[in-house]
């Protein structure tokens, strides 16, 4: 097997519906087609503990948990799914695909629930200081569009599909706003634009950003 050098850790970022679990199979396909080793993970979630903390963020009523329980319960599982998932992989040289990281945190809970971004960034800092990303996806979709997709991929919908327009209309500002702070790692991408034509711009850009050929 070739050497495929140093692990990189990937996120895909967005609203509800955008598609981002398609392209983090899809991709993660590519790259195993180039002998690249490739590890899909997930947040909430993503090792044993965390995932026993992602039941109690995903299912119940949309009022739970206040917004601040939410944050230290998010950063909770991550920092166990850094440690326990993230970290081991990228050692070995294994390129880690994550559907949603901090990003999703800052633009749900720091945005969406308007606890903002100096709180968020607090409580980041003290989980899981400067770890991040080597490049995120964000997938961007309008509201509407993307509660549709929810809603038709299955009869149940998760506690952050229940709330409001308003609140996903943060969300969705704030993904935007993270990408124009930090272009060097955030990539827009049109969420309804086909899934092929898509994962061809995923591609495009792996290619010039990590130096790999995928065919």
């Amino acid at each position: 097997m070739p050497d495929s050098g140093p692990g990189r850790f990937i996120t895909f970022e967005g609203g509800e519906g955008a598609g981002k679990t398609t392209q983090v199979k899809l991709l993660s396909d590519s790259l195993q087609n180039i002998d690249i080793s490739v590890l899909q993970t997930r947040e909430p979630g993503g090792s044993a503990g965390a995932e026993e903390i992602r039941e109690l963020l995903v299912e119940g009523e949309s009022n739970r948990w206040d917004a601040v329980s939410e944050v230290l319960l998010h950063f909770a599982a991550r920092r166990d799914h850094i440690e326990q998932t993230i970290k081991p992989a990228l050692a070995r040289g294994v390129w880690v695909l994550c559907d949603r990281f901090a990003d999703s945190t800052m633009a749900y809970q720091g945005y969406g629930q308007r606890l903002g971004r100096e709180t968020i960034e607090a409580v980041k800092n003290l989980a899981i200081g400067a770890f991040k990303p080597n490049l995120t996806w964000i997938l961007d979709i309008p509201v509407t569009a993307g509660l549709q997709r929810a809603s038709d991929r299955t009869d149940e919908n998760s506690r952050y599909e229940r709330m409001e327009m308003e609140f996903h209309e943060r969300v969705r500002e704030g993904y935007l706003e993270l990408a124009r702070g930090e272009p060097e790692r955030c990539v827009v991408i049109d969420a309804q634009a086909g899934i092929a034509d898509i994962q061809e711009e995923l591609r495009r850009v792996i290619i010039d950003r990590f130096k790999v050929q995928i065919g």
